[in-house]
């Protein structure tokens, strides 16, 4: 069997290696030459996997061990009757881990108390949800909008779009949809962009594509947070010089996210097959008992991670994607023992 493999995907080879031959190809790079021999296909979101990539392979499995999917044409590999995974909801935790570390210290420069502000979750699925939970732990009233969620569940907490977008802090976790009944492209658009105040502190950490950034380098915040842009790596200049933290796309790029991102597409696979799984493959991540003994919350943080070198990183933006894929290590706040209690839930 031969597998083709973004060579981006975590520990491709150690959890990959025994279905057979690998090519580990950079996402950007896997075409339909590459894959016109391939049994299965395992990508993360810079493989386009659609006809022009498919049409005349034999793939059957096609395995994407990020959580976005708009780089892959459902429709087309159902057509074809290929089977299809995506790792939903693998990195969730580091997405919302992100954006509390991000309010933690902007509620530090900026001299303001988090637990008196409204925080508006545009998308409460996987990282929606997490971050709601996380927010309330630390005494954040949260304004949850997800009309998909509302019709199925009749959640009384939600509230609708306008009243999330006018909350203190505003944060966007949708898939990017252009289509359906509750579409998310542009998303934020010059229809709803005056709920956006001077003193709105604005988050995309979703996708690319749910605000619409000619209107928002116009508009006057009190912070930005930018780490999903439209037409990346040739992310928004303006808003890039502008942002409190403009980072390339990585929120959801903890050690524990890529791994599970893979481990979830191992265990697609392994069912696919009518393989058993090697138990020894989810003990990959063991960095042992990690201890931080710093006296406040935002010191915690960011010795566990600054993001604020993610921002100077990419400074020049011929950076962004080469740091993309060589990311430093970041682990999850679970592997710390800690002065400060974390919100960890």
């Amino acid at each position: 069997m031969k597998l083709v493999i973004d060579d981006a995907c975590y520990a491709y080879d150690k959890i990959f290696g025994s279905f057979g031959d690998i090519s580990a190809i950079a996402g950007r790079s896997i075409d339909a030459n590459i894959v016109r021999d391939a049994d299965v296909l395992i990508v993360r979101s810079r493989t386009q996997v659609n006809e022009t990539l498919l049409k005349g392979s034999q793939v059957k499995f096609v395995g994407s061990t990020v959580a976005g999917l708009d780089h892959v044409d459902q429709e087309y590999l159902q057509a074809n009757n290929i089977t299809f995974f995506s790792a939903q909801g693998c990195n969730s935790m580091a997405v919302a881990e992100f954006v509390i570390a991000a309010i933690v210290n902007l509620a530090d420069k900026l001299n303001f108390d988090y637990t008196k502000k409204t925080l508006g979750i545009i998308g409460v699925g996987n990282v929606g949800s997490r971050l709601k939970a996380k927010a309330e732990l630390m005494g954040i009233t949260t304004l949850p909008s997800d009309p998909i969620r509302q019709e199925q569940e009749d959640l009384p907490d939600f509230v609708d779009l306008n009243t999330a977008l006018s909350a203190d802090i505003v944060t966007f976790h949708t898939p990017l949809t252009k289509d359906g009944k509750h579409p998310s492209y542009h998303l934020l658009n010059a229809d709803n962009f005056h709920h956006i105040s001077d003193n709105t502190i604005l988050f995309n950490a979703a996708r690319g594509g749910v605000i619409d950034e000619s209107i928002w380098q116009t508009t006057p915040t009190k912070a930005n947070i930018i780490d999903c842009w439209e037409n990346e790596p040739n992310i928004n200049l303006s808003l890039q010089k502008n942002a409190y933290w403009a980072t390339p796309h990585i929120a959801g790029h903890s050690v524990d996210a890529k791994f599970q991102g893979s481990f979830m597409v191992y265990q697609s696979l392994c069912n696919y097959l009518g393989e058993q799984q090697d138990a020894s493959i989810v003990n990959l991540i063991d960095p042992g008992t990690l201890s931080i003994q710093e006296n406040t919350l935002k010191d915690t943080l960011n010795t566990i991670y600054n993001f604020k070198k993610d921002t100077i990183a990419i400074t020049d933006i011929a950076n962004f994607e080469d740091y993309r894929r060589n990311y430093p290590i970041r682990y999850e706040w679970h592997h710390y023992n800690s002065k400060i209690a974390l919100p960890i839930v």
